[in-house]
């Protein structure tokens, strides 16, 4: 596609179907042609207050409306099916994570997006943000030398108090800290360091949660050989909201990195980058490119801009794709297994 409006439809208007329906709405090269979702009152809302068609049903509105590409935020139990029906017609997908709940399932969606060469992209935004997009840079410089360990670590207050009734809090629907916290850190760990090879001692602890775990522990050994450890809890009311970081030790120096800072410890000065032995702290304001329209953090603007650009280019590769949120899930049916869960 050459300077072309690219027709956009949203399934499923929840938390981050009406972020990415702002965020498409104030991207000049996008029109946010139709939305489906099963909420009448939603509906009602988009009916009264906008021009946009409006569908319940999913395949109508892939049926009925001229469309580039479909935005996936549903649960994550119906994102095999209208992905791949968003596939057969011929449409980039975008889809919110976790991808898929069955790795097989994630299997095909990735070959049947391959076959047809469409633009694939799962919702890992963090790999959009400026401090872990330099986190990689400088581990691939080599810049704290051979790295004999990390920690990859997640803690927010999603579940405090014992309650039931969210699709978070259903195994079978997506929910659990495994799916809905872990998969962020083994995304990140897989986008910097490497591929889950194997795990180790995996715990899954219930806190609160009655069918899903609100904590999760375990060894990770990376298919490059290093490893390190897993720690995440949803369960943890002193974060005010969700805080994801990485830390790296290696035989130079080690570096601290999470969404609003990254700090880097050398043994020596580095000429190549200009860092002075100790300690050197560089922000995200500093880090992280300017958007357009900022809604909740740059990087959601940014991992939505990203799609659109590659599907305006023609694209080959996506740095978030189908394939690299695979490997995610691959290492969740690791873990599970390993705890005993399945």
């Amino acid at each position: 596609m050459t300077n072309e409006m690219i027709r956009t439809g949203i399934v499923g208007l929840g938390k981050m179907g009406l972020s990415h329906s702002a965020i498409v709405n104030a991207n000049p090269n996008v029109e946010l042609v139709a939305i489906c979702d099963t909420s009448s009152f939603v509906l009602d809302v988009f009916k009264k207050f906008s021009k946009i068609q409006c569908y319940s049903d999913y395949k109508k509105m892939l049926q009925k409306e001229e469309l580039d590409c479909v935005i996936v935020a549903t649960p994550t139990k119906f994102h095999y099916e209208i992905v791949l029906e968003s596939i057969k017609k011929d449409l980039h997908v975008f889809c919110e994570k976790p991808f898929s709940l069955n790795p097989e399932q994630g299997v095909e969606m990735v070959t049947q997006a391959k076959i047809k060469g469409l633009i694939s992209q799962v919702g890992f935004h963090n790999r959009f943000l400026g401090t872990f997009q330099e986190l990689k840079r400088l581990v691939d410089t080599g810049i704290i030398g051979d790295i004999y360990h990390f920690s990859g670590e997640a803690y927010g207050p999603v579940v405090v108090k014992e309650k039931t009734g969210s699709w978070r809090s259903k195994r079978a629907e997506g929910g659990g800290c495994l799916y809905d916290y872990a998969s962020h850190v083994l995304d990140l760990i897989h986008f910097i360091l490497g591929k889950t090879e194997s795990v180790s001692g995996t715990m899954l602890k219930r806190t609160f949660s009655k069918e899903v775990e609100d904590t999760v522990y375990s060894s990770l050994f990376l298919d490059n050989g290093i490893s390190g450890q897993l720690s995440v809890n949803w369960s943890d009311e002193t974060y005010r909201k969700m805080s994801t970081s990485i830390t790296i030790w290696g035989k130079k120096g080690k570096i601290i990195c999470d969404a609003t800072e990254l700090k880097v410890y050398l043994k020596d000065d580095n000429k190549e980058e200009n860092l002075l032995k100790g300690w050197t702290i560089k922000y995200v304001t500093d880090l992280t490119k300017n958007v357009d329209f900022y809604l909740r953090g740059e990087e959601y603007s940014s991992q939505m801009d990203y799609f659109f650009e590659c599907i305006s280019s023609g694209a080959k590769e996506n740095k978030s794709s189908f394939s690299n949120a695979l490997l995610t899930d691959q290492a969740i049916q690791l873990l599970l297994i390993d705890s005993k869960t399945v």
